[in-house]
């Protein structure tokens, strides 16, 4: 059976060791896959089969927002908006710290060097489509004023830079401590954007 690379899913996230200083992948890395959603004789697929190094990391890269949608997908909304927020954010944050590698692809570069095609640019909108409607939640609720559209970025970067500082042992010595600062910092920016100015 004959693929090409745009009708292949990574069904997992890729075993890599290493990123370059440039963001590049290991010229002889391999993707994995634990659960292959294409008929292969070898549960393998190289780089060449994306065209090349950059294909695959392109590849790699839209297929992160794809999984990270499905994950946060899974936590069912409740009557409470803000709670519902705060959990997805939660997940988010334990999604980039078990996905470092492929977390570091997604957020470490602009989205424009990819020059994404239709199907990328839904797969990427779908993610930021979820999370804006939550915050709007949050907004017609009145546990937050202001635009759902700039909140959700505000929230976003916070929850990326934090688990970025977590992820490099800068948020803290224990688990407490951690704890204790993200919910700090989460408390911050949504208490202070309880406040009507």
């Amino acid at each position: 059976m004959s693929t090409s690379p745009g009708s292949m899913r990574i069904a997992s996230i890729p075993v890599v060791d290493t990123i370059g200083e440039d963001g590049s992948l290991p010229s002889a890395m391999a993707v994995r896959y634990s659960e292959p959603l294409i008929e292969s004789p070898s549960a393998t697929v190289a780089p060449g089969s994306f065209g090349d190094k950059a294909g695959l990391v392109r590849a790699v890269y839209f297929e992160g927002f794809r999984l990270l949608r499905a994950h946060l997908g899974e936590f069912p909304r409740t009557t409470d908006p803000r709670a519902d927020l705060e959990a997805v954010m939660h997940a988010y944050r334990g999604w980039m710290l078990d996905h470092r590698v492929l977390a570091e692809i997604m957020f470490a570069r602009p989205f424009t060097d990819f020059d994404p095609g239709p199907e990328e640019l839904k797969r990427s909108a779908a993610l930021r489509v979820f999370i804006v409607d939550l915050v709007q939640r949050c907004v017609d609720a009145g546990v937050v004023h202001g635009d759902a559209t700039d909140i959700a970025h505000v929230v976003v970067a916070l929850v990326q830079g934090l688990a970025a500082a977590e992820a490099a042992r800068r948020l803290g010595g224990t688990a407490e401590s951690v704890d204790r600062r993200w919910a700090l910092a989460l408390d911050s920016v949504l208490n202070g954007l309880a406040v009507s100015v």
